[in-house]
């Protein structure tokens, strides 16, 4: 994919003391066809049109339209494309497996170039569970976000465990304790736990439970996790660790979903202790079974060891350290190593 010389020396001419310019420049002549590159590359990897436009950002319409747009320029197709299912034809294949290190080495150059930027800036993609999104949000995130106006980011929430590199995500916020042992880890130092919570309503008609078994008799909030089974609470104490398959009228899979149904004093519900802190301190819930609800690893923020990170990748990693710093001291052996960028 090579500019017109004149081109190219014009933008040389104009910018030879201003790479950021330079790289701009190139940036905005290469970029149609640079995401038409990015929409085959992307479906042809995940299989699926609408898969693929979420992962990139756009529409269903607006890739598959830059796939047309890159096949009409090439004068073949590159998709078998059915109702059903989406795989690449022979040309396509041949086409995929040549241009795909090119597209990886023309990110990479960009990625060299916005490092030297002064300024953070661009968009940084987060992988991480719901309840680690929503842990990281009001002190992590949007702080960062005030203090980088310039930087986007897209923060991608999936209860399975995701490669982030094969997913195209600069980060990940993950347990300690799943984070893959080839990734560079940041302990955030935030206390974790899970509650057993109701509403003082519920607990006056239908008592407080003292131990786990005592849930049999009550109604409780099922949870139902990515996998598509039942989540059974689970307890520890003094060494002891027992997991309670509670049974009530609703199974959900998404936590202001179960807060509004204990909050109406639908049964007892499991929760983050994050989640639910309020409502606890304005007495709306009350926790029981306390003893029984240890503190859980603490979360990590990891990355895959970069050459070249750019200046909002350093800007969010430097903010993370400094924001956690002032946490509690981990426990050592689940900590994972820290090594600098």
């Amino acid at each position: 994919m090579r500019l017109p010389a004149k081109i190219a020396m014009d933008i040389w001419g104009d910018n030879q003391d201003n790479s950021g310019c330079f790289i701009t420049k190139i940036r905005t002549m290469l970029q149609s066809s640079l995401n038409e590159l990015d929409a085959v590359l992307m479906v042809a990897r995940l299989g699926k049109f609408r898969t693929a436009a979420l992962e990139l950002g756009v529409s269903t319409t607006a890739l598959s339209n830059a796939v047309r747009k890159l096949e009409r320029t090439l004068g073949i197709r590159l998709f078998n494309r059915t109702t059903r299912s989406v795989s690449l034809t022979e040309a396509g294949q041949q086409f995929v497996a040549q241009v795909a290190p090119a597209v990886r080495d023309i990110h990479e150059a960009m990625d060299v170039a916005r490092s030297r930027q002064a300024t953070a800036s661009g968009t940084l993609r987060i992988n991480a569970f719901p309840t680690a999104a929503r842990e990281i949000f009001s002190w992590l995130v949007l702080p960062f976000l005030r203090a980088h106006p310039q930087v986007h980011i897209d923060i991608v929430t999936e209860g399975r465990l995701v490669d982030i590199v094969a997913g195209g995500f600069d980060l990940g916020v993950r347990s300690a304790d799943l984070v893959p042992a080839d990734m560079i880890a940041l302990p955030l130092g935030v206390l974790r736990r899970n509650v057993v919570v109701g509403t003082p309503s519920y607990l006056k008609a239908h008592g407080t439970p003292l131990t786990p078994q005592d849930l049999t008799e009550h109604t409780c909030l099922r949870v139902r996790l990515p996998n598509g089974a039942i989540h059974r609470w689970p307890f520890e104490k003094d060494g002891q660790s027992v997991h309670i398959d509670v049974e009530g009228a609703i199974t959900l899979d998404e936590a202001s979903l179960a807060r509004t149904a204990v909050l109406a004093s639908v049964g007892l519900a499991l929760a983050m202790e994050s989640d639910v802190r309020d409502d606890i301190e304005a007495g709306r819930l009350v926790r029981v079974l306390e003893d029984w609800t240890p503190i859980l690893s603490p979360l990590s923020l990891y990355y895959p060891s970069r050459r070249n990170p750019t200046a909002a990748f350093k800007a969010f990693v430097d903010f993370a350290r400094r924001q956690s710093g002032a946490s509690i001291t981990l426990t050592p052996s689940i900590i994972t190593d820290i090594r600098p960028l």
